[in-house]
C-alpha cells in the first residue's frame, strides 16, 4: 500500500505554533507570515539559516563574556559585519515583514529587525525583550547595571529624553496632555510574542488596505483571527474585504459575528445595512 503524506496547510502550521503562550514560537510563527506571499518557501531552512547566524556569533564570544560585552559583539555583527538596515526608501514594502526576504535583503521595518535581533540575543542569554512603543517598535535589554532600550534599526541606545521626544507626536494625537501624562514606563513593558506577531500582521493589514489587495489581506485576517480570536472587528474587516470579492456568503457571515459580539459600536448600523444588502443581492 503506498503512503501519502498530508502537509498541513500554511494556516494551521501557524495555527499550531500559535496556541500555547507559554511554548509560543515567536521566531517561527513570524517566518510563518510570508507563506502567504511565497508558500512554497521551506519555513525550517530560514530556521537554520538564523541557527548558522547564531553559531558564528558564538564564535566570536568569550566563554566569560559580561551581558555588556556580548550586547556589544551582538550589535557590531549584527548592524556592522551583516548589514541590517531599515529599508527608509520602501517602507511599507511588505517585503520589509518576511523574515525569509529579509534575511536576503538585509532591509527591513523595526519590528521584523527586532524578532531577528531577539533570538540572536536570546540565544546569547541576554535578557532582551520586545517593547512595543507607539510608532516604532523597539527592544530592552536588562544588564547587572540598568536596562538599555534601542532602536532595532540602527542599535542605536535611547536616553529618557530621546524616548519621551519620539512619544511626543503619539501623545499629542491621543490628546494626553501635561496633566494626564502617562509614566513613559508604561510604554516600555515588554510585548508578549503573540503581540508581537499581532504587530506584524497589523502592519500588513494596513498596507494591503491601502493597495484594495482584497486577497492577501483576507490572508492576514485569517492569521489574526487563529492568534485573537476575540478580536472582533477583525471579523468586521475580513466580511468587509470578502464583500469586495463579491464572497457575500462569507461576508454575511463574518459581519453578523461582528454585530453579534461587538457591541454597540460607532459602526454598528451602518455594518448591519451592509449585512442586508450583502443578503438582498444573494437572493
Amino acid at each position: 500500500m503506498k503512503l501519502s503524506l498530508t502537509l498541513p496547510t500554511p494556516l494551521a502550521y501557524f495555527t499550531s505554533l500559535v496556541q500555547n503562550d507559554d511554548e509560543f514560537a515567536l521566531l517561527e510563527a513570524a517566518i510563518c507570515l510570508g507563506q502567504d506571499d511565497d508558500p512554497d518557501f521551506d519555513v525550517q531552512h530560514v530556521l537554520s539559516e538564523v541557527d548558522q547566524l547564531q553559531a558564528r556569533l558564538k564564535r566570536r564570544m568569550a566563554a566569560d563574556a559580561s551581558p555588556l560585552q556580548k550586547l556589544r559583539i551582538l550589535n557590531q555583527f549584527f548592524y556592522q559585519d551583516l548589514g541590517f538596515a531599515g529599508n527608509l526608501n520602501h517602507y511599507y514594502d511588505p517585503e520589509n515583514s518576511f523574515i525569509h526576504r529579509v534575511l536576503r535583503s538585509r532591509l527591513a521595518i523595526p519590528i521584523s529587525m527586532a524578532v531577528l535581533w531577539l533570538e540572536l540575543a536570546q540565544g546569547l542569554g541576554l535578557a532582551a525583550r520586545g517593547v512595543s512603543f507607539p510608532g516604532h517598535f523597539m527592544v530592552k535589554v536588562n544588564l547587572p547595571h540598568g536596562q538599555v532600550v534601542m532602536d532595532p534599526l540602527t542599535g542605536q541606545s535611547l536616553s529618557r529624553e530621546a524616548l519621551s521626544e519620539r512619544l511626543q507626536p503619539f501623545r499629542r494625537q491621543q490628546g494626553l496632555d501635561d496633566e494626564f501624562e502617562a509614566p513613559l514606563g508604561l510604554f516600555l513593558q515588554a510585548s508578549p510574542p503573540r503581540d508581537i506577531v499581532a504587530r506584524m500582521l497589523r502592519n500588513l493589514q494596513e498596507i494591503y488596505t491601502s493597495q484594495e489587495d482584497w486577497a492577501r489581506l483576507i490572508a492576514v485576517h485569517n492569521r489574526l483571527i487563529v492568534l485573537l480570536p476575540q478580536d472582533w472587528p477583525v471579523y468586521r474587516d475580513r466580511g468587509l474585504a470578502h464583500a469586495e470579492l463579491s464572497h457575500t456568503a462569507q461576508a454575511v457571515a463574518d459581519l453578523q459575528t461582528y454585530l453579534d459580539h461587538a457591541g454597540q459600536g460607532v459602526d454598528r448600523s451602518a455594518i448591519a445595512q451592509r449585512v442586508l444588502e450583502l443578503q438582498s443581492k444573494s437572493r
